[in-house]
């Protein structure tokens, strides 16, 4: 195999592709390599291990939902209902074009319970997607209800994320979003 040129971000972004369809107990490091057009060994310059790679790949994550989708709850320039049409608008843009699911909802699932790092990890990017839906719902709402809320759909997106996935079908995760956006 030819040596390719790559750079941590690249690696990143096959190995999340991979983690969400393969599983990440399933994927290999050399499955990484393959994927990204690289011999094995190429992978230990930019990452020490595959658990590395893990806890960078839902960091990853983490951080593009809060550049781009949870900072929507905290823009003075939207009322409540556009900025809830668009965090909803967002994260359908994100969920509808990304095949295996979510990444943290899948690891959250499968490796939590072993990895205390990763699962510290996950449990700042969901809370920081609660925090977010509070800080819309808080003004309607009050702080204590739209911490329930924010809960109750945090949890409905992620189950209707794994149904998507298994079913092919998006409808019933649509379905969460429209009821998001009624709610206020």
């Amino acid at each position: 195999m030819a040596i390719k040129k790559t750079s941590k971000e690249e690696i990143l972004q096959e190995s999340i592709k991979l983690f969400k369809t393969k599983g990440y107990y399933n994927c290999s490091m050399a499955n990484i390599a393959d994927a990204c057009g690289l011999i094995k060994g190429s992978i230990y310059h930019y990452f020490k291990s595959k658990d590395e790679i893990g806890i960078e790949s839902l960091r990853y994550i983490h951080n593009y939902f809060v550049d781009n989708i949870f900072s929507i709850a905290y823009r003075t320039n939207l009322s409540d209902l556009e900025k809830m049409k668009l965090f909803v608008k967002k994260t359908d843009e994100y969920f509808l074009n990304s095949k295996g699911g979510c990444l943290l909802g899948n690891l959250a699932l499968e490796v939590s319970s072993e990895n205390l790092e990763f699962k510290e990890v996950i449990k700042e990017y969901f809370s920081a997607w609660e925090d977010a839906l509070i800080k819309i719902f808080e003004n309607k709402y009050g702080r204590n209800e739209a911490k329930n809320i924010a809960i109750e759909y945090v949890s409905l997106t992620q189950g209707a994320i794994m149904m998507m996935n298994l079913y092919e079908t998006p409808e019933s995760y649509l379905k969460v979003g429209e009821k998001l956006i009624s709610l206020i």
